[in-house]
């Protein structure tokens, strides 16, 4: 029976500790958080979580436009942060009880990789929370850590007034007026939440627009919908100093500009947690604090794999889950295909969302790629319109001569939901036509990607 260590607990740890256990391998998880690590506890999860309260109160201002009449929102902040820390913390027990179920060791600590052992196995040191340091002989280990808010040296966050996006959750009542700085993904969801729930928000943006690595057309959308809803945005426009006042932040711009507001919320990216690993003693290679991992997660240690955000690879809780999967089933002779991003969607939690697969419009306009592309509105779409949905639209990207579908951008409410469809043509190399001829449900937001399809399919008998 193969030994296995998986150091972090995270959806790259728990997905390859299932895999691994499900091959009758004895697995040990190693988690300084708890199941599900970051992502479930203090991420990923809690920031959907309070973004489905903002997504209420988006619905009942469009009320009035579908002939309803509703007093105004009254948003709780304390019942909002509970039920965020609440489902939270029910969701990691979920995943800590399926782990048990399944005969996986799971442990409440930390673990490093320890002095080189001889033969083919790994020494790996354990220091539980409340417990005494022990040695394991490990055949395989991941290394899943995942990652951690970046800091800035003049922008600390104390978890009062200057934020992370983990500390928002322990705040006593809504800020008066947030200051995000950093206009990425994060940044953008955040931004997006708060204003939707009544807190008067700027956004602090480096770059010309916001979310400046997504679909330019589909950014500009958003940030039509931002500036619309009230929201302050300051483009090219970068954060040097953040300091605390007597009530609030003052955040100095790079120009010699100040804003004022009464917190701060830091979205400037991650690092990965490789610190305390042993991973230079031990040989491991990283680049620019990542581990470097080939497509089936193996690092230039045999025997050493890693997976999820550590890796630097896509730092999405889908791409991580596989990452952890593959490794194990590589690592244990079961036949894999290596990790493929070509087909892995994306989505941007704002309102409205926004979803992305396969190649993107940069790809097309630089040539990398060859492809024709449509672009279709929702302010046409007859559900779009019964709903009141003003914004968004579909793109579909195909070849040019095939028609073969190979990427697509959403635009809209539940765009998550929606870029399914794309996804699964890109992965089973369907064409246009297919997806033309697919009877789509009348009325249904789907039935815009249909139509796309179809003005798509006109172009290949010209």
């Amino acid at each position: 029976m193969s030994r296995i260590v998986i150091i972090g607990g995270g959806p790259a740890g728990y997905e390859a500790a299932l895999v691994a256990a499900q091959l009758d391998a004895d697995v040990t998880v190693v988690e300084a958080d708890g199941a599900g690590g970051a992502c479930v506890l203090s991420d990923c999860v809690p920031s959907k979580t309070f973004i489905a309260s903002s997504d209420v109160v988006t619905s009942m201002s469009a009320a009035p436009a579908l002939g309803v009449t509703a007093g105004p929102a009254v948003v709780d902040a304390q019942a909002v942060y509970s039920r965020v820390k609440h489902l939270a913390i029910a969701q990691s027990e979920d995943i800590r009880a399926k782990l048990c179920k399944v005969g996986v060791d799971f442990v409440h600590g930390r673990a490093r990789l320890g002095s080189d052992a001889l033969g083919h196995t790994h020494r790996v040191v354990i220091q539980p929370t409340n417990g005494t340091e022990y040695t394991v002989e490990a055949d395989i280990v991941l290394l899943a850590t995942g990652a951690t808010p970046r800091v800035l040296p003049d922008a600390v966050p104390d978890g009062e007034r200057i934020l992370t996006w983990r500390q928002v959750y322990d705040l006593p009542d809504l800020p008066e007026k947030l200051i995000v700085i950093g206009s990425g993904v994060t940044g953008a969801e955040f931004a997006s939440a708060y204003n939707a729930i009544g807190v008067d928000t700027t956004l602090v943006s480096s770059r010309e627009r916001v979310m400046p690595h997504e679909d330019a057309d589909a950014a500009a959308a958003i940030e039509r919908v931002f500036r619309a809803r009230g929201m302050t945005i300051l483009g090219r426009s970068r954060a040097d100093k953040v300091t605390r006042t007597a009530n609030g932040v003052l955040v100095e711009l790079a120009d010699g500009r100040k804003v004022e507001g009464s917190h701060a919320l830091m979205a400037v990216g991650s690092v990965p947690n490789t610190e305390g690993l042993g991973l230079a003693e031990y040989g491991v290679k990283t680049d620019r604090g990542y581990i470097t991992t080939d497509r089936v997660s193996r690092t230039n240690v045999p025997g050493i794999y890693a997976a999820g955000d550590v890796t630097g690879v896509l730092p999405l809780a889908s791409v991580a889950a596989m990452q952890g999967r593959i490794a194990m089933w590589h690592a244990l002779g079961e036949a894999v295909s290596p990790l493929r991003l070509q087909t892995v969607a994306a989505n941007v939690f704002t309102d409205p969302e926004l979803a992305t697969v396969g190649v993107s419009q940069n790809d097309v306009d630089t040539g990398k790629v060859p492809a024709r592309a449509v672009m279709l509105p929702l302010d046409g779409n007859a559900r779009a319109k019964m709903t009141n949905i003003t914004d968004g639209f579909v793109k579909i990207f195909c070849r040019p001569a095939s028609g073969l579908v190979i990427g697509g951008v959403v635009v809209a409410p539940k765009a998550s939901e929606l870029i399914l469809p794309i996804s699964l043509a890109i992965e089973h190399h369907l064409t246009v036509s297919q997806l033309a001829q697919t009877i789509t449900i009348y009325p249904s937001l789907a039935g815009s990607l249909a139509e796309a399809a179809r003005q798509l399919m006109q172009h290949e008998f010209v």
